[in-house]
């Protein structure tokens, strides 16, 4: 299992490092070339989200991008510091279904419907420490790549 750390500040250039730091990561590992761009996509989303989380909580800590590669799927978790409303204990809401259950505001549902839209493995966590958005892809085992 080979994974990657990316954290930055929570400013809106950095999302698009994030992004290619994310394509190149995903390709190495071995996900469809006609994959990338949704992985691009995605990414780009959650990364803006928890950057506009961060900058309207007055959060200096960074953003936090993990890529994971294991045998038969690629995964990204974007974490934000910004805590759950009101303290509550982590949930785990998958799919479309966080959509449904956020109680943020109408960019941040749109951030997570279009996310939803591109990811057919997606699971979004928050919590007392802040929250999570973890997507996954196949990938085609051809992680041998130069």
């Amino acid at each position: 299992m080979a994974t990657v750390e990316l954290r930055f500040s929570a400013q809106p250039e950095h999302v698009r490092t994030a992004r290619l730091v994310a394509a190149a990561v995903a390709r190495r590992a071995g996900v469809e070339e006609a994959v990338l761009d949704e992985v691009r996509l995605a990414v780009g989303e959650a990364c803006s989200r928890a950057v506009g989380l961060h900058r309207s909580n007055g959060l200096t800590a960074p953003v936090r991008v993990v890529l994971t590669e294991e045998d038969k799927t690629f995964s990204i978790e974007v974490g934000d510091e910004v805590p759950g409303p009101d303290g509550i204990p982590a949930e785990t809401v998958s799919g479309i279904a966080a959509v449904q259950e956020s109680d943020g505001d109408t960019e941040d549902e749109m951030g997570l419907a279009v996310i939803s839209g591109l990811v057919d493995d997606v699971e979004v966590t928050s919590g007392e420490s802040g929250g999570t958005i973890r997507m996954s892809w196949p990938v085609s085992g051809a992680s041998d790549l130069p």
